[in-house]
């Protein structure tokens, strides 16, 4: 898969016309250079089209291709240093003196950036004219006529009028049926040398044939709600660690974080403590291990104790796994009939009765279910890319697609239907699917923070095409465009986020689309990594990794998950090696100090050292990261101070704190005027917000929470124009009543959510001129009484959630509370949690 080629042309193309022009590059005498490199681009991308058609049945295409990429991607680099140098400049003006443009000069020298840049763009252009003399080259035609058909698959999409039919499951009702009458019976007959108080339920079947989908009907069922006082669900996948899973499943019985220090010895009893008496349904999603001495383990631990009719559901795609692990026969899922397959894709490809009005392309439906194999995977991301569209091309480029007679994989027809329904996409989503490529396998519940963080510091996102639309709606509009496509399952709306998972086949897609530009490196170490991989991903420690880090250059992203990891030499070689390094995570890290050098990575827009427990301060020297648009420190609670010139980084837009300091430094997070997101989060000292209110101006989001002695209420108070859209107060115990300046968002909020505030009393009657007010959480407020009178006025409300505030859901049940006219204009109101 190499159709990221076109894409990245055209990103670059709009670049270079858009960089040649500025003053930087005059200055520099760079303009013409650019302009010639431009040019050669504009041809190569002329023929891209047709080259990544024509890729799937030609392998010497598909190297040329992956040639072309990687040059692409060095080019960006490079584009990327004008755009640093501007940054610098624009501080330089800012804070100027005489001596500081001298020195920024002395570092940027125009004439020693003017060689090296232009030794660099001459490189590049050679690279690029080599690879256009190859004759591949030669045997490609123009074509823009696909590409048009492509980008036509996002015009007039309105996602709000989807999200999502094909959801809805056809054609399992009978397994369904089945797994719910074994989940009933309360002794099993067949349990061998089991327990027998607990069944073991296997369902198996091929990858994309909705084993988990039909686990989770199954899971949320009311007969299966009603009969299990306990429900939990684990993620098992390849790595059947015991201790891993132990902690999981008891996480998902107590509902609270599991201490990382458990021996464990104390992790069994805890979790025999936890199921022990208690009738539960567990479910152990995507199983892989074949040693039953593994299985055995895990077994005597979840079942000692456990009442008669307790029941282990396991979903695999192996039947030894199913005979290993079950004590009654299994569920064994087939493929879908054709005439499910085809109401599935019905479904998804067709607004309700819209295939009647276009017999054509229903005919021409069938032809795509048929080569889909029964597979309900491939026909929902195929069809949900043909959702509402009616130009025959675009279905007739899908179903007589060269991909359908690739070699087929393991799991059937899947495969080419995933490649077929990633080749369909727009190029910006094409970008941001292959991103993708950094999440790790088989984990569930990603947010789209993360998410749309990493493509805003690799630059996917653009906000040009979306008149004001900030980066950030960009990324959350990008996101349900690939949730519509079938991409993303499991999606939760958190209100701030979306939380979703990503099938294990879409995760091969995505690794084959990157095409080992990604690297995930465990305890096998990092034996034959290739010297063009990009994204790093550390889980395990590996032997000599700062050694293999030698061999590389181009890295521009480094997530690390695993504590052994860190060290000041990993770190330093990182720094050193990778100068092109837009992301950095460091999550729960064991690093006590960053490396002062890490000011000199001026392309790294993200930086995240969540979790860090070590950490006290910040060098001051990263205030000259100009790029860096994310930084987050939430858990970083030994932190106790912030670098002095903050105001330097002018590019910050998501902000997540956690800090020891009672109160904000001046010149400091109050001067940040690009903020959009800020998390203020865990702080225990904290007593007030910041006195310069600067920050505030920008703001899209607010998010407060944890701050046990914080007082909102603001000196000199004064209504201060607000832009903010979602506001969350979450355990700020000396809020007695919502503070007068939140008023300056009366036109802009849409998503208000407080909990955990025991000493709030009232809202205040202002909060009903909140007319863009859209979905109102009140959680754990119990002192919190009623609600203002003419409510009715919040004609935008759609959804009222109130959990744990006794009285004030009782005056809010339905009918008979005494505040329910107060909301009975609200299309959903709900009394518990997500």
């Amino acid at each position: 898969m190499a159709d990221l080629a076109f894409p990245l042309a055209a990103k670059l193309i709009e670049r270079l016309s858009s960089i040649a022009s500025e003053e930087i590059c005059l200055a520099w005498g760079v303009q013409a250079d650019l302009q010639k490199l431009g040019r050669t681009m504009s041809t190569i991308r002329d023929v891209l089209l047709d080259a990544e058609e024509k890729q799937a049945r030609n392998s010497g295409l598909r190297s040329w291709l992956r040639q072309l990429k990687d040059v692409f991607l060095d080019a960006e680099d490079l584009l990327d240093e004008f755009e640093c140098e501007a940054l610098r400049r624009q501080v330089v003006r800012v804070s100027g003196t005489t001596r500081k443009v001298c020195r920024f000069f002395s570092r940027s020298n125009p004439v020693a950036f003017r060689l090296r840049v232009g030794h660099e763009i001459k490189d590049i252009r050679e690279r690029l004219h080599q690879l256009k003399d190859d004759k591949k080259f030669a045997d490609l035609r123009p074509d823009h006529h696909h590409h048009q058909i492509s980008d036509n698959l996002r015009e007039n999409r309105n996602t709000t009028d989807y999200l999502v039919t094909s959801s809805k499951v056809i054609g399992r009702e009978t397994e369904k049926n089945k797994v719910v009458d074994l989940l009933m019976v309360q002794g099993d007959d067949h349990q061998g040398g089991d327990n027998g108080n607990v069944s073991v339920i296997p369902i198996v079947g091929l990858g994309g044939l909705g084993k988990s989908t039909l686990a989770n009907l199954v899971y949320n069922d009311d007969r299966v709600v009603g009969s299990f006082k306990l429900r939990m669900w684990t993620k098992v996948s390849v790595d059947f660690d015991i201790t891993r899973l132990a902690k999981e499943i008891l996480r998902s019985a107590s509902g609270t974080k599991i201490s990382e220090g458990l021996s464990p010895h104390q992790l069994q009893e805890q979790l025999r403590d936890a199921l022990k008496d208690k009738k539960f349904l567990l479910v152990l999603d995507d199983v892989w291990n074949e040693d039953r001495n593994k299985w055995c383990q895990l077994r005597d631990m979840l079942t000692e104790g456990a009442k008669v009719g307790t029941k282990v559901l396991v979903t695999t795609r192996n039947s030894s796994v199913a005979s290993i692990m079950g004590t009654v026969e299994s569920i064994n899922l087939d493929v879908l009939s054709f005439e499910d397959c085809l109401s599935l894709f019905v479904k998804c490809a067709f607004k309700e009765g819209q295939e009647r009005q276009h017999p054509s392309l229903y005919e021409m439906g069938k032809d795509i279910v048929r080569k889909c194999g029964g597979v309900p995977l491939a026909v929902k991301t195929l069809g949900s890319q043909l959702y509402s569209k009616t130009d025959e091309r675009q279905w007739k480029l899908i179903k007589d697609s060269e991909i359908w007679e690739l070699e087929r994989d393991g799991d059937g027809h899947i495969l080419p239907a995933l490649r077929l329904s990633y080749t369909q996409l727009p190029s910006h989503l094409k970008l941001c699917l292959a991103s993708c490529s950094i999440l790790p396998k088989n984990y569930i519940g990603f947010s789209t923070m993360d998410l749309i963080e990493n493509w805003m510091a690799h630059g996917i996102l653009e906000s040009r095409e979306h008149g004001d639309m900030e980066l950030e709606d960009v990324g959350e509009l990008y996101f349900k465009e690939l949730w519509d496509r079938s991409f993303f399952q499991n999606v939760k709306d958190y209100a701030f986020f979306y939380q979703f998972d990503m099938h294990d086949l879409i995760h091969d897609l995505v690794q084959s689309v990157a095409q080992g530009e990604s690297l995930t490196v465990d305890s096998a170490g990092t034996k034959r990594i290739s010297e063009n991989v990009r994204h790093l991903t550390f889980l395990k420690s590996g032997q000599n990794i700062s050694t293999n880090l030698q061999k590389l250059s181009k890295v521009r992203t480094i997530l690390v998950r695993s504590r052994e990891n860190i060290g000041k030499s990993f770190l330093c070689t990182c720094i050193s090696r990778f100068k092109y390094l837009r992301v950095l995570s460091l999550y729960d890290s064991p690093c006590e100090l960053l490396p002062s050098s890490i000011g000199s990575l001026k392309h790294l827009r993200c930086l995240n050292l969540a979790g860090n427990e070590r950490i006290t301060a910040l060098p001051n020297l990263i205030c000259k990261l100009q790029s860096l648009q994310t930084l987050v420190l939430r858990g970083c609670v030994s932190l106790e101070e912030f670098p002095r010139d903050m105001r330097n980084l002018i590019s910050l837009r998501w902000l997540v704190i956690t800090t020891k300091q009672s109160s904000f430094p001046e010149n400091g997070v109050g001067c940040l005027t690009s903020l959009r997101y800020l998390s203020i989060w865990e702080c225990s000292n904290l007593t007030c917000l910041p006195r310069d209110t600067s920050y505030l101006a920008s703001l899209r989001t607010l998010m407060i929470g944890d701050c046990k002695q914080l007082d909102l209420v603001m000196e000199n108070y004064q209504v201060i124009p607000l832009r903010l859209q979602k506001l969350g107060i979450i355990g700020v115990p000396r809020m007695v009543a919502l503070p007068e300046w939140f008023q300056g968002c009366k036109n802009t909020l849409r998503v208000l959510v407080i909990g955990d505030c025991e000493n709030l009393e009232a809202l205040p009657g202002w909060l009903t001129s909140f007319t863009s007010l859209r979905r109102l959480t009140l959680g754990s407020c119990p002192k919190l009484l009623s609600l203002p009178d003419e409510m009715h006025r919040l004609t935008a409300l759609t959804e009222v959630r109130i959990v744990a505030c006794p009285d004030l859901e009782r005056r809010c049940q339905r009918n008979t509370g005494e505040d329910w006219p107060k909301i009975s204009h609200v299309q959903n109101v709900y009394f518990e949690w997500l």
